[in-house]
């Protein structure tokens, strides 16, 4: 008897619910575990010796006593509030009662948003070592319950991570504790969630909750429906407008016109854990729709004027035409120095080891403080307007705490030069891809992996640093001097990423000989197929000459020079072998193959074994060719013109000249053909060549064009690790990744687009800091509307 359709929903979703039920408990069953983990790494810490204040003996012991008195505290009250957050899928009650006053609302302590941010970089961490598992459980319960997981939802790493440090402040225990055992606090619950997340999926599969066809074919189905985003998000357009929703109407036309243009093959199937290609069109689809917001509260502002027109010589904000900045805001925004620049110099101490982290307070406070005096100057509202959405967005900068603090301040010193940008250029708020935009996500995109430490004193700080300098130098020049400095950063990349450690640089060197090796292979053979296209030469001598040969003619030329007596000589064997292989009618000639046949053998065994050709394999090819040399006494068949071999020989001694250039397809590679190749140690180098699997257009084309310096994470062999995109060769058939720890990953084309689309190579910002930042200030935005023109 068939299951009716609404009893199977809901057993669904009851099978969701003890799924969440289950792991909550298992977190609280392992609990116990990570704190007498925690108490033995005190002791630990105790025993090592140290000149660190904070690792005093008297410091440690008092963090031992409060440890002990205080951890039952802590896992109590994180029983409690994890099993609160069960209650968070729950459907919301109906309200009973008005809506608040603005009396009844309540500031946020300092103490509860530090809270937040810490365990918001706990969960990032955390998120790295169990993002496998997760993914896992998300896709299953999203087939169950057809929705995304909530920004609450138990089974999220920032949900219990944020439950666990409000237990751990509850209970009383301090932050600098907490420093103290970060580690081991993310060492002990990476096992306890993976352990959890993994219980999970053996129970959807031990109740049947969804087999790997329906799990595929529901991610088609959501495809699918994404594809008819646009006439659905233009519909919700258009009922907003006539509500008089025009922010509304202008984010959900944006977010339909992100989907229009977006290949039905990069739509959206889902959210956190979806491949890094699907996680690119989802984040380019948000940062439309939030500039259509923001647009059309700029809209809104210009309509609301009383006169009803902006004033003469003036243009509205909203429109595509420029804007005149009014004279005292064009004065003061180009009077030196400005807050942001003082807050910084008179903040910052004289010594060298000062921490930049204490510096950022004081200048997000200066951002504030000069947003303030900008528009108290402001001769209108669209004027106040742009100012205070440019204030929120470099405010939500200095706040993005994966950016290492001094890079943040640099950054801060960009906000005049772009809210001049904004104010003259409606594009600004048009276009994700405007320079000052796209300056800003390069930088941070950049820096994003680094630790404040291993960036300090780096080429890549100084750049930064003069990057923003070149900017203040020319405050008049507009997207310009963006565009100019956007060019140089991007040069910079090119040149200077793999100088990092010596183990890159290394690998980029050899890297670039292997395409060009490669290269010259491909064009070696089309050379010889033309060569010997009316010859009459043994078709197993041709195959040996194209596939073989040419290989051993490029390898020579990269590793001694096209014009090296070697790679002359192997040029010479290829002759030799052409003439030795053809009828022989005469008794001088066979003398003469016989005379030269030993010293031919030894060339070609020479070139084989530099091609990696060796053993057996190298014996049987020998022993082939020598059987059609022998044939050859015997054929009947037209001997090879003397005058012809003469111009093979002319031709073969300069066939460099006649290379053209020839794009590479994919080729073999590998680690021992690295070593092989350069004689290099390879142990820090995993090569990841091509596997045959089939890539999808799309990703193979988004995988072409990313952005060097953009940091990953990237799982090879389950080991997940945090890796800088920092090299391509000239084709872009190979592609390099380094991690801090100076282990470096060489991908070919398609396996690259293989770990994309796989999800195997996911990208650490997708979504761009400007964009990120715009998406807090609508946030802030539609909350308090009045913040524009105050």
């Amino acid at each position: 008897m068939a299951v009716a359709p609404s009893h199977h929903r809901t057993w669904q979703k009851k099978l969701a619910r003890e799924a969440r039920l289950r792991f909550v408990g298992g977190l609280c069953v392992g609990l116990p575990g990570v704190a007498a983990r925690l108490r033995a790494e005190l002791l630990q810490i105790m025993a090592r010796p140290s000149t660190d204040p904070a690792r005093s003996h008297v410091a440690l012991s008092a963090a031992i006593t409060e440890f002990d008195s205080r951890q039952q505290a802590w896992l109590d009250s994180a029983n409690r509030l994890l099993r609160q957050s069960l209650l968070a899928g729950e459907p919301a009650p109906e309200p009973v009662a008005a809506p608040p006053t603005i009396t009844s609302f309540e500031l946020v302590s300092n103490e509860a948003i530090e809270g937040r941010i810490i365990a918001s970089r706990l969960a990032a961490q955390l998120l790295e070592l169990v993002a496998l598992e997760l993914d896992s459980v998300r896709r299953v319960t999203q087939f169950l319950e057809d929705q995304e997981l909530g920004p609450a939802d138990a089974l999220r790493p920032e949900t219990w991570c944020l439950r666990l440090i409000e237990a751990w402040e509850a209970a009383g225990l301090s932050r600098k504790t907490l420093d103290l055992l970060w580690t081991p606090m993310l060492e002990a619950l990476a096992p306890l969630g993976i352990s959890g997340y993994t219980a999970v999926r053996r129970f959807y599969d031990e109740q049947g909750a969804a087999s790997e066809d329906e799990l595929r074919s529901y991610r088609i189905k959501r495809t699918e429906s994404e594809r008819h985003a646009p006439a659905a998000a233009a519909a919700a357009a258009a009922a907003a407008q006539q509500a008089g929703g025009m922010a509304a109407a202008q984010g959900a036309a944006g977010a339909a016109s992100g989907a229009a243009s977006m290949p039905s093959g990069l739509m959206p199937a889902g959210g956190a854990g979806a491949p890094g290609w699907v996680a690119m069109g989802a984040a380019r689809q948000k940062s439309q729709g939030v500039l259509a917001q923001l647009r059309g509260f700029l809209q809104n502002v210009a309509g609301s004027r009383s006169n009803g027109g902006p004033p003469p010589g003036r243009a509205s904000l909203g429109d595509a035409g420029g804007y005149v900045i009014s004279p005292a805001l064009q004065h003061a925004l180009v009077s030196p120095p400005t807050a942001i620049q003082s807050a910084w110099f008179h903040t910052a101490p004289a010594d060298d080891d000062f921490d930049p982290g204490q510096v950022v307070a004081p200048v997000a406070l200066a951002v504030r403080q000069q947003s303030s005096a900008l528009k108290s100057v402001a001769s209108s509202d669209e004027e106040k307007a742009i100012i205070e959405i440019i204030a929120l967005m470099f405010q939500s900068i200095l706040n993005e705490d994966r950016i290492p603090a001094g890079i943040r301040i640099w950054f801060a010193r960009l906000q005049v030069p772009v809210l001049r940008v904004a104010l003259a250029e409606p594009a600004f708020f048009n276009d994700t891809e405007h320079p000052a935009r796209q300056l800003i996500d390069r930088m941070g995109a950049c820096v994003l992996g680094f630790e404040a430490a291993a960036l300090n004193g780096t080429t890549l700080e100084a750049e930064v640093k003069r990057v923003v300098q070149v900017i203040e130098q020319y405050p008049d020049t507009g997207s310009r001097v963006f565009q100019l400095v956007l060019k140089e950063f991007q040069k910079f990349l090119e040149k200077n990423l793999t100088g990092q450690t010596a183990t890159a640089r290394e690998l980029v060197s050899l890297a670039q000989q292997i395409e060009q090796k490669e290269t010259l292979a491909i064009q070696y053979t089309i050379q010889l197929r033309d060569m010997l296209l009316e010859m009459p030469v043994d078709s197993d001598v041709r195959e040996f000459l194209f596939k073989q040969w040419s290989d051993v003619l490029a390898m020579s030329a990269i590793r001694f020079g096209a014009e090296h007596e070697n790679t002359q000589k192997f040029k010479k064997a290829a002759l030799d072998l052409v003439w030795s292989a053809s009828a022989k009618p005469s008794k001088e000639e066979r003398a003469k193959v016989i005379r030269q046949l030993p010293l031919l053998q030894t060339v070609l065994r020479q070139g084989l074994t530099l091609s990696n050709i060796v053993g057996e394999r190298q014996d049987e090819m020998i022993k082939s060719l020598m059987d059609i040399v022998a044939e050859a006494f015997l054929a009947k068949t037209n001997e090879i013109p003397q005058e012809r071999i003469i111009a093979l020989a002319e031709r073969l001694a300069h066939l460099e000249d006649a290379l053209d250039e020839v794009v590479t397809e994919e080729y073999p590679l590998s680690a021992e053909s690295i070593e092989l190749m350069l004689g290099i140690d390879t142990s820090s180098i995993q090569v990841i060549a091509d596997d045959g699997a089939l890539v999808q257009p799309e990703v193979l084309e988004w995988a072409k064009n990313l952005s060097l310096g953009n940091w990953f994470l990237l799982d090879h062999n389950a080991s997940p690790l945090q890796v800088q995109y920092v090299w391509h060769s000239q084709h872009k058939q190979l592609h390099l990744f380094a991690a801090l720890s100076g282990s470096c990953f060489l991908f070919q084309m398609r396996r690259m687009g293989h770990y994309l689309q796989a999800g195997l190579l996911l990208p650490r910002d997708a979504e761009g800091i400007t964009a990120r930042a715009a998406r807090d200030a609508l946030a802030k935005i539609e909350a308090n509307p009045e913040r524009l023109l105050q």
